[in-house]
């Protein structure tokens, strides 16, 4: 068993909720193990410290106790996933400058961005695996585990929202 950290945002039916009855209840569907944040109206983060045999099984308990116990909650974003180059140093206990050598500043082909500009964006598990087969970097396989169900998730998250037709037309496009 390993220990895995994530957050999981949901969205809120009705943004007018009882905070401290909000709280008993997730408790009381197993998310003792997690800190509940309610900073924006009509939502809630769980920050979870959770023990389970894979990072699958462990989003996927969170995301379930939490559905247990607000049943009408929707899913916005697990993490991590997307992440700059602070995520990274943070994560891979290194300085912002290490990373930024690693990655922007080499001459390998780096990982692909999800978004280019300020700040630059890429799916962790991506910067993770790159790390790990480009640069030979010991990379933390529970880390890379969880990032890569977080990506998952999140896309999908997204695909919720997907045109099926025109997602047919855009894949034949790529191939």
């Amino acid at each position: 068993m390993s220990e895995y950290e994530f957050t999981l945002t949901f969205k809120l039916r009705s943004p007018g909720v009882d905070v401290d009855d909000l709280v008993e209840r997730l408790g009381a569907a197993g998310c003792e193990d997690a800190a509940i944040g309610v900073g924006l109206r009509g939502r809630v983060a769980l920050s979870f410290i959770r023990e389970a045999p894979s990072a699958a099984k462990a989003v996927f308990s969170g995301i379930l106790d939490v559905k247990r116990a607000i049943p009408d909650a929707t899913l916005i974003e697990a993490s991590p996933d997307l992440v700059g180059l602070t995520d990274v140093a943070e994560l891979l206990h290194v300085t912002r400058q290490n990373v930024r050598k690693l990655i922007v500043d080499c001459e390998a082909l780096a990982p692909v961005r999800v978004h280019e500009g300020r700040p630059t964006i890429w799916h962790l598990v991506k910067v993770l695996v790159w790390l790990r087969e480009e640069k030979s970097y010991p990379i933390d396989e529970d880390l890379a585990d969880l990032a890569y169900t977080t990506m998952q998730i999140n896309l999908a998250v997204g695909s919720k929202d997907t045109d099926h037709a025109a997602q047919r037309e855009i894949l034949a496009l790529l191939a």
